[in-house]
């Protein structure tokens, strides 16, 4: 059980706090739920990419999934192999490209130009090819990634040209990839996928993995749906190991869960500084906003609030509103405990796209990090200071009360600069 007031009062908020034997235990469930000859999970690492948390999948045994070369670089800080990392970049330039080759991790490549690129200037390199299905899929619009007009991945119907392109080139296609959305329900929207895979498996000779991204949906409220693992592991374990049979191959099955396995893990405490009563709702203002916990306000995102500091307290209603200089709406019209001044309330699901996503905005601080293992607490990342906001910043010096002509070359200075 962590004790969240403990935390609040040794490290202040707001703060980030995760459960590592939860993430643990999200792992090897999702491990256990599948049934064939070979499964490998790539940690979606976008979702929190704090190195200790990279460390503790490393650990376990995962793969990585990194969208960026940053990300490439604090997989192989934290120990990971090359060869378990998988690099899926969308709309990045050839130098970043290169940049991972040169670190030797795997390329999966969403473009036919990109396809060409590589081809043509790595010969024998071995690629992943991240097909779009054109299926609508995932719980939000601005999260569904799968549709036809969708920037990721090539067209399930531009197979014929890759394929064209692939023996021209003779590149050896040694994976393909598909991930349709987050926040996905329906068992059914992997099967269509996989059965298009399928399809497009049997065309390349070379082809050892198949990959289904992820999007398995995690339970945001009580009583909430959420996918039963173990039910769609064993529906899909099944139409894969059919699918290995029919063609005579044992392929690798992968998957890149990120939400699954932090999500549920981590937690986010603030203290209210303000109770605001209007003639319309009762505001309750903390020591956070949007550029500390985006979701709700980007995403419409669902987190359970409680007050840890009277929770046995009458029940009330109230908006939770953040300290930013824009509207910051947390939750409206929620039952939550009676809450005072200075109380401490925990937002639940924090451990998925909320640090990551976090800002300066306003010049705020971002907030530490903590990670709890066996009862103990570890810090593993600082409370940012002022001196990190000035990190980075070149500070020049310019009379702005100067005459006409030391405007005219401070102008001249911008052209310059640019």
């Amino acid at each position: 059980m962590i004790n969240f007031e403990q935390l609040a009062r040794k490290y202040d908020t707001p703060l980030y706090i995760y459960d590592a034997e939860k993430i643990m235990d999200n792992y090897q469930r999702f491990y256990k739920a599948f049934d064939v000859k070979d499964l490998k999970i790539h940690y979606a690492c976008k979702a929190l990419s704090n190195i200790s948390i990279l460390k503790l999948f490393k650990n376990m045994g995962s793969g990585l999934d990194c969208v960026s070369i940053q990300e490439v670089r604090l997989g192989l800080k934290a120990g990971f192999r090359p060869e378990d990392i998988m690099y899926t970049p969308n709309n990045v330039s050839e130098e970043e490209f290169e940049h991972a080759i040169n670190f030797g991790v795997k390329i999966n490549v969403d473009n036919l130009q990109m396809l060409e690129y590589l081809g043509m200037n790595h010969p024998a390199l071995p690629l992943c090819i991240r097909i779009n299905p054109h299926l609508m899929a995932g719980g939000n619009s601005k999260i569904s990634v799968g549709h036809i007009d969708s920037k990721f991945g090539i067209s399930i119907h531009q197979l014929p040209l890759v394929n064209r392109i692939v023996k021209r080139l003779n590149i050896p296609v040694e994976g393909l990839h598909v991930h349709s959305g987050s926040d996905i329900l329906d068992p059914d929207i992997f099967i269509k996928a996989a059965e298009l895979m399928f399809t497009a498996a049997r065309e390349f000779e070379d082809l050892t993995y198949i990959d289904f991204g992820s999007g398995f949906k995690v339970q945001y409220k009580e009583n909430g749906l959420y996918t039963d693992i173990e039910k769609f592991g064993k529906i899909f374990s099944e139409r894969f190991n059919a699918f290995c049979e029919e063609i005579g191959k044992d392929l690798t099955l992968r998957f890149e869960p990120g939400k699954y396995m932090v999500s549920e893990a981590g937690y986010f405490l603030a203290k209210v500084n303000v109770i605001k009563q209007t003639t319309a709702c009762t505001f309750l203002g903390i020591d956070t906003g949007f550029n500390h916990l985006i979701r709700p306000m980007f995403y419409d995102a669902y987190h359970k609030i409680e007050n840890i500091s009277n929770p046995t307290g009458d029940k009330k209603i109230y908006t939770v509103v953040g300290y930013i200089c824009e509207t910051d709406t947390f939750a409206s019209d929620r039952i939550i405990n009676e809450v005072r001044k200075n109380d401490l309330l925990v937002f639940r699901n924090a451990g998925a796209y909320c640090f990551s996503m976090s800002s300066n905005y306003n010049s705020r601080y971002r907030p530490a990090e903590v990670l709890v293992y066996q009862g103990e607490d570890y810090l593993i990342r600082k409370r940012e200071e002022f001196s990190d906001l000035l990190h980075n910043q070149v500070i020049v010096n310019l009379d702005l009360m100067a005459e006409p002509e030391t405007v005219l070359e401070l102008k001249d200075l911008e052209v310059k600069n640019k």
